[in-house]
């Protein structure tokens, strides 16, 4: 078990007070706020050993590096911005897709990502 030092704890403040799944540098700038010196090795470190713990998850888009966000949220998709590049949570809005499945056929997980810009982004017109 790794002790719970105060770049672990910052590490996890920035990923509890997200509303949306950060990337490894997202997570850095957000708890050099509480740890000046915090370094990004650190910041790898400290996201492998949440992933081992099951404490956090990898949210995995096509072709771009892993964000991360607590586990044990509720089923949801995702959305990413094409101007900004950020990822966000949409809510799932069906529990089945049933009618969707060719006969015979069996889903055992799906994922969805959404793409477009989000209210920042479509507000400034890039």
């Amino acid at each position: 078990m790794e002790r719970n030092t105060r770049q672990r704890g910052a590490i996890r403040r920035a990923l509890q007070r997200a509303s949306r799944p950060l990337t490894p540098n997202e997570i850095l700038g957000d708890a050099r706020h509480e740890v000046a010196g915090l370094g990004v090795a650190t910041v790898y470190r400290n996201i492998r050993a949440l992933l081992e713990e099951r404490w956090l998850v990898a949210v995995e888009l096509v072709g771009e590096p892993a964000r991360y966000e607590l586990a044990g949220r509720p089923h949801h998709h995702h959305f990413r911005c094409r101007a900004c590049e950020r990822v966000f949570d949409v809510p799932c809005t069906t529990t089945s897709f049933d009618d969707v499945l060719p006969e015979g056929f069996r889903l055992e997980e799906h994922e969805v990502v959404l793409h477009g810009r989000c209210a920042e982004c479509n507000g400034r017109g890039e």
